[in-house]
């Protein structure tokens, strides 16, 4: 990921970190772990500006002051680990930078949640709590999710919830977290793969896949 990071600049074309992504995972020997899932026709999920998760790469051509998101999952000898971030184009608003620090800063409060017997209403209230008071909102129509020998695994975790209610972690489990968060209302609408807010609000979005144990949880995609 770092790798990818570092190629985003004004003037790249969203296929071309497509490719680069397909470069790398091929070099480190692993694989796609969403290249044909549920019909994704591609490896990487670049995701400009209101566009939230989950877009096809293309011809799309970055230019200074966007946002972008890029959400890779690989597949290593039967286990799956899934991470975003967003990172900025150029020279970006002072309201983008705040945004994208809101929503890194919320995965961070997340995680330090996460413990057996923590449940999703804990994390997602958590989250949720922290980012309105930054003024901004979650999106709560997508949420993480576990992750094992498949790359979206039961329990799904929403950023909102109540504390301790829903599903309860237990210790040795996978699990994704990801806050996605917008400068807008949080209402988001389809078009394609993918998902854009309805508001054509900024949005950003970052996860990291962890293990959770006794007393906390440790970052398997820590970068």
């Amino acid at each position: 990921m770092n790798d990818l990071i570092l190629a985003v600049g004004p003037g790249i074309k969203t296929q071309d970190l497509e490719d680069l992504a397909g470069s790398l995972i091929k070099e480190r020997g692993v694989e796609s772990s969403f290249l044909g899932y549920r019909g994704y026709p591609a490896i990487l999920c670049v995701s400009v500006n209101e566009e939230v998760v989950h877009v096809v790469p293309g011809k799309r051509v970055l230019k200074s002051g966007d946002i972008v998101s890029l959400d890779l999952g690989v597949n290593y000898q039967g286990w799956h680990t899934d991470l975003a971030v967003t990172v900025p184009v150029g020279e970006i608003t002072e309201s983008a930078k705040c945004l994208l620090d809101t929503t890194r800063e919320a995965l961070k409060i997340g995680i330090k949640k996460v413990k057996a017997g923590a449940t999703t209403g804990d994390i997602g209230y958590t989250i949720q709590n922290f980012v309105e008071s930054q003024g901004y909102n979650v999106i709560k129509e997508l949420c993480g999710h576990g992750i094992g020998q498949r790359v979206h695994e039961d329990p799904e975790i929403p950023n909102f919830g109540e504390p301790g209610k829903g599903y309860e972690f237990w210790e040795g489990q996978l699990i994704c977290l990801e806050p996605m968060v917008t400068l807008g209302s949080g209402r988001i609408k389809k078009k394609g793969q993918g998902y854009l807010t309805k508001d054509k609000a900024l949005s950003a979005h970052f996860e990291h896949t962890l293990l959770v144990q006794k007393n906390g949880a440790k970052i398997l995609t820590e970068l």
